[in-house]
């Protein structure tokens, strides 16, 4: 099992497993979110979103799975119970009543917010010195980024 440098600050440590952890929460809410919009859209561009909905949440589910790994490999413990994910994320769940252009606005906030968690993440992985999980973060990010530029792109801004 690899474990981050033994002298750093054990607050340090506390605060990675945490920001991951709150990663794991946001992508399963997201997940779940990104099925409802999926099941729900509905007007002229169901064929395109419902595709890239589809697209989204198969994403989320894999940056899901590769922080909750990354989570056990360096110590720490992920959130796995809804109640758990409910209670540290930052993302609101579906409303339920969005039109295919609230969904597509409410995702690019969304990402935009999980960029500037992701950064924060990087940034305790940094100061950590571990470079494994900084590189999945900044990968995440990257991804993140993306996915924000083509909605905006889709709203045409």
């Amino acid at each position: 099992m690899e474990t981050v440098k033994t002298n750093v600050n054990v607050d340090t440590t506390v605060e990675l497993h945490r920001a991951l952890n709150k990663q794991v929460a946001d992508w399963s809410v997201l997940y779940t979110k990104l099925h409802n919009y999926h099941w729900y859209v509905k007007g002229t561009h169901f064929f395109t979103l419902h595709a890239k909905f589809e697209e989204l949440y198969n994403a989320a589910t894999l940056r899901m799975d590769e922080v909750a790994e990354r989570l056990l490999t360096i110590g720490g413990s992920p959130a796995a119970t809804l109640r758990e994910h409910l209670e540290l994320t930052s993302v609101s769940e579906a409303r339920g009543d969005e039109t295919a252009e609230q969904m597509v606005e409410t995702l690019v906030r969304d990402f935009r917010a999980e960029s500037a968690e992701l950064q924060e993440a990087i940034q305790i992985a940094g100061a950590l010195e571990d470079k494994v999980t900084e590189d999945m973060l900044i990968g995440m990010q990257t991804a993140v980024d993306k996915d924000a530029w083509m909605l905006e792109a889709y709203m045409g801004r």
